[in-house]
């Protein structure tokens, strides 16, 4: 199987995950810098140590991250890489049906298939992505 014969879909950019210290100043920092509408809610995932919001940014999304501990992965990235680009996501029609369309292709998942908090979501491995931490989400209906 190549990465041209893939049976499900990739769609566009869903967000850009920011690991960050303050979600709330940095929302504030969002609306000012780049007059993003206010996100809806912080959601929180105990079970994973994470605080999360979302910015809708025209056609793609923000998502804040906060880390509830220090030994969460948000945690363990800010210690060693400070605030910035976590993952970005991609829209998939089945995120489990990609998932193990990447493990036949080599690509490990090291997260996932799990509920996220807009969807179904699995994270490829970025050793075997040039570097870059890949989320595939498959959204929840709206």
């Amino acid at each position: 199987m190549t990465l041209a014969s893939s049976n499900t879909r990739v769609g566009a950019l869903n967000h850009i995950g920011l690991a960050v210290v303050s979600i709330e100043e940095s929302l504030q920092q969002f609306y000012d810098l780049l007059d993003s509408p206010p996100a809806a809610h912080i959601l929180v995932n105990e079970e994973h140590g994470v605080r999360g919001a979302f910015i809708e940014q025209g056609e793609t999304h923000v998502e804040l991250l906060q880390p509830l501990r220090a030994d969460s992965v948000i945690g363990r990235f800010l210690e060693r890489h400070g605030e910035g680009i976590h993952h970005m996501a991609f829209t998939v029609d089945d995120v489990e049906v990609k998932a193990r369309e990447l493990e036949a292709l080599g690509i490990p998942i090291i997260t996932g298939p799990r509920e996220g908090f807009t969807g179904r979501i699995a994270f490829a491995d970025p050793s075997k992505t040039h570097g870059a931490l890949i989320e595939f989400v498959t959204p929840y209906l709206r």
